[in-house]
């Protein structure tokens, strides 16, 4: 599901060159859940955005679902993200004007879905994290841990068949934290879903199917 060939990456600027990611190869199959650890700077969240289609490799391959998107830009990059990945970040992002059902749509909305099918889609969603009860409320009245939630419905709303988690839990305590990973095993044992998440917690990678580290921006086991 995700192929990743002698990846690098580095950032330029007029005095000094930093390189985030060295030779990096990874390969991901259809439904894998698996972990990503390693000190700060070590190139967790850069190798996440170019799986991502955030942020484009310096050198090297991306394959995606079996499709080559080293070179997609613009549009065809923003349309193979919207059908094909979802987002989950550590600080949520949701729009605080919007009630819980409407950020859910988001994604939905840059596929022309229908208002009906969206409400639908949107409505599974919830259930699928335990919120059907908040579609109505708005983010400020919801706890971490339910943001977090709402966050996922977002991000599989879609039927994406990749998830990318940075830091899913690293804003909650233990327990709302074991909650959330919870619905995400569920979700790639359940729908199948691969999952890829970067986290600094052992206990939660422990949980995946597997668990890969970085440092210096080199994959070390």
């Amino acid at each position: 599901m995700i192929q990743l060939n002698n990846i690098s990456k580095s950032y330029r600027t007029d005095t000094i060159e930093t390189l985030a990611l060295q030779h990096m190869n990874l390969s991901v199959p259809k439904g894998e859940f698996l972990s990503i650890m390693g000190p700060s700077g070590c190139g967790k969240s850069t190798l996440l955005n170019i799986m991502g289609l955030i942020d484009e490799p310096s050198e090297g391959t991306v394959v995606l679902a079996g499709r080559e998107v080293t070179d997609y830009h613009g549009s065809q990059t923003a349309r193979f993200r919207n059908e094909q990945l979802g987002f989950i970040f550590q600080s949520f992002h949701l729009i605080n004007d919007l009630s819980v059902i409407d950020n859910v749509e988001l994604p939905l909305l840059y596929r022309r879905v229908g208002g009906k099918e969206r409400r639908e889609l949107a409505r599974e969603a919830l259930a699928h994290v335990g919120l059907s009860n908040r579609a109505t409320h708005f983010p400020n009245q919801l706890s971490g841990g339910q943001k977090q939630r709402v966050a996922i419905a977002r991000a599989i709303v879609g039927k994406p068949n990749i998830i990318l988690a940075d830091e899913p839990t690293g804003n909650l305590d233990s327990h709302m934290g074991g909650e959330i990973m919870d619905i995400l095993t569920r979700l790639n044992e359940q729908l199948g879903t691969t999952i890829v998440m970067v986290t600094h917690d052992e206990r939660m990678a422990k949980r995946t199917h597997r668990l890969v580290r970085l440092s210096d921006g080199e994959r070390v086991s």
